[in-house]
């Protein structure tokens, strides 16, 4: 078994799967760092340089090969849930989906905050990463995430451990 982590960019699916990972003492594989390393190009760069269609085929690829994996906690790409094969492919896995859900600002203010974000990830609308796009494009993928996880997370106001916490103790249940 392994499991997937989905969430807009910000939701902290990397810092917190890498945190799971560790504590089942499974691998971690973030599906945007497979890409980026195959490619040697940063997201923003596949956009401009190929397009987001081309984009979003190589994370399909990437997705088919995930879910084959075992024993990974895998966070997908925020936009992988918009294509319906990927949505398939992920339901067809039977892993557990994990939704981290923030509020808008909460993720617009990570975002910002990480400077790495800035520099490798392409604006997604003609907003141009404002807390507005953030809500947009939230508002438009949240019926995906919600249709899609088997258990969401509120991390608005949870540190990274209190997240990886509440995972674990959902994956693996205490025996009473």
């Amino acid at each position: 078994m392994s499991l997937f982590l989905i969430g807009y960019r910000g939701s902290g699916k990397s810092s917190v799967g890498q945190h799971v990972a560790r504590r089942l003492h499974w691998d971690f594989v973030d599906t945007d760092t497979v890409i980026t390393n195959a490619t040697e190009l940063t997201i923003r760069e596949i956009f401009e340089q190929e397009g987001e269609e081309h984009f979003r085929l190589l994370e399909t690829k990437t997705v088919e090969d995930v879910c084959k994996w075992d024993d990974t906690v895998i966070a997908l790409g925020g936009g992988a849930v918009t294509r319906e094969v990927n949505r398939q492919l992920i339901g067809e896995a039977g892993f557990p989906v994990i939704y981290l859900h923030a509020d808008p600002q909460t993720l617009h203010d990570r975002i910002h905050g990480d400077p790495q974000t800035q520099a490798t990830r392409p604006a997604l609308t003609k907003l141009g990463g404002t807390v507005e796009e953030v809500r947009d494009v939230l508002n438009q993928r949240l019926p995906l995430y919600r249709a899609l996880c088997t258990h969401e997370i509120d991390v608005t106001n949870l540190s990274v451990k209190q997240v990886a916490d509440r995972i674990v103790e959902l994956i693996q249940p205490k025996n009473h």
